[in-house]
């Protein structure tokens, strides 16, 4: 899960117009998957650091978690009913949001985004 989050991160600096967009965002994302936590560091828009936990000291502003079969449906190019979108997954009980919800709907088009180039070179 890391080396894709990686890959994520390595596609982010390559997407000006995506930098952009997130220009103003400098904040902790989660995501939790099947219990593994990866904590996500945005600073200016970039992905700067991913983090791996557990760790009770990282504060974050919001959290996704879902399970890695969900996110490989998520991830695959042609994704099935209910798996194209965070929240057609949160609607069929496959991923679940906490924290600061708020953040994540203000700036909802950029972490999509991000979070849809995982996408990007699966076969």
């Amino acid at each position: 899960m890391l080396e894709k989050l990686q890959d994520v991160q390595m596609r982010l600096q390559d997407k000006p117009q995506l930098l952009r967009r997130g220009r103003l965002i400098s904040d902790t994302v989660l995501l939790r998957v099947d219990g593994d936590e990866f904590y996500l560091h945005f600073d200016k828009g970039a992905l700067a650091t991913i983090t791996p936990g557990p760790s009770k000291k990282i504060p974050y502003q919001f959290g996704l978690s879902t399970d890695a079969e969900a996110l490989a449906a998520f991830w695959t190019p042609t994704p099935p009913p209910g798996f194209h979108d965070i929240f057609a997954m949160a609607k069929i009980g496959r991923l679940e949001f906490s924290g600061d919800i708020l953040r994540l709907v203000k700036n909802l088009m950029f972490f999509k985004e991000v979070l849809l180039l995982g996408r990007e070179g699966a076969a």
